[in-house]
């Protein structure tokens, strides 16, 4: 059954009419007549400041947001991402050259495959051909379906943003090994909150919004910090990073460049990787280019 109802919205000198159709007990409000902007409808000049900031509460001359349209399914790159992985190739990525090669920059040696990529291993890790500073990546993983190996003998690979701080890639399914080396963790630092592992070969999903240390005249001034989603869970919420990422050490930092190449782990295990993309942060009031 399909019933209509009207009613009227008093905004200054209009009246709003608000069509009301009910169809099977489902209600769909339909607007009819849009009123006039008013000067109001940008913001306020009479308000007060807000502390530590050159903008008044509401303040019409405070630059808008960038218009981002979001990806039509879950997990989908973003309009305003830099997609390094959509199922193709790895045009993105390169290996860095040992040996006679060492210092140069050569075509990846792991396969894609049916829409995703498999660590090539004992061919060495792989490096995004950009750098990047404060980002949020998407990166879609899994560990092999034939479970081989225990402990950090399964699944393990890495995604090291700035090609030195590692969240760990592992399969964690009902296989226990140290903590702070479980999938999820900012590894030889910090645990995952929560183990939200899916089966071995089951696609899993991080997310992570990362903030890139600062450093002046050579000295750490501020941390970098690590905020990380794992299968839509959060694992670490702003957790400071205590250095560059090592094994059996304590980690420490030392000045770098402001934006570096991410890095996928060749950890001679056979770990799948699709659907990778990156959104470098901006900072708040930032200009929208022309």
């Amino acid at each position: 059954m399909i019933t209509t109802s009207r009613r009227y919205l008093l905004r200054p000198s209009v009246a709003v009419a608000l069509v009301s159709i009910a169809v099977g007990g489902l209600v769909v409000v339909a607007q009819r007549g849009v009123p006039p902007r008013t000067a109001t409808d940008d913001g306020f000049t009479d308000t007060p400041m807000l502390p530590g900031q050159p903008w008044r509460v509401h303040d019409p001359s405070r630059p808008n947001p960038p218009v981002v349209t979001p990806g039509a399914t879950p997990g989908a790159a973003p309009s305003d991402a830099i997609v390094l992985f959509d199922g193709t190739d790895l045009s993105q990525w390169a290996q860095r050259g040992t040996g006679a090669n060492a210092g140069q920059l050569l075509e990846p040696k792991w396969p894609v495959r049916d829409g995703y990529f498999e660590t090539g291993a004992g061919s060495g890790s792989l490096h995004s051909r950009a750098s990047f500073g404060d980002v949020q990546l998407h990166v879609e993983w899994a560990a092999p379906t034939v479970v081989a190996g225990n402990s950090q003998g399964r699944g393990n690979s890495g995604i090291y943003l700035m090609s030195l701080y590692e969240i760990q890639v592992l399969d964690s399914f009902e296989n226990r090994s140290y903590a702070d080396g479980q999938a999820g963790s900012i590894y030889g630092q910090w645990p995952p909150l929560a183990n939200v592992a899916r089966k071995p070969g089951e696609w899993q999903a991080y997310d992570i919004i990362f903030e890139a240390p600062i450093f002046e005249n050579g000295k750490l001034v501020t941390p970098a910090y690590q905020t990380v989603f794992w299968n839509g869970v959060i694992v670490h919420n702003r957790k400071e990073v205590m250095g560059a990422t090592v094994y059996r050490k304590v980690a420490t930092y030392a000045k770098h460049e402001a934006q570096r190449p991410l890095m996928l782990q060749d950890h001679n295990d056979p770990v799948r990787y699709r659907n990778i993309w990156v959104r470098p942060l901006r900072q708040y009031d930032q200009a929208v280019p022309k």
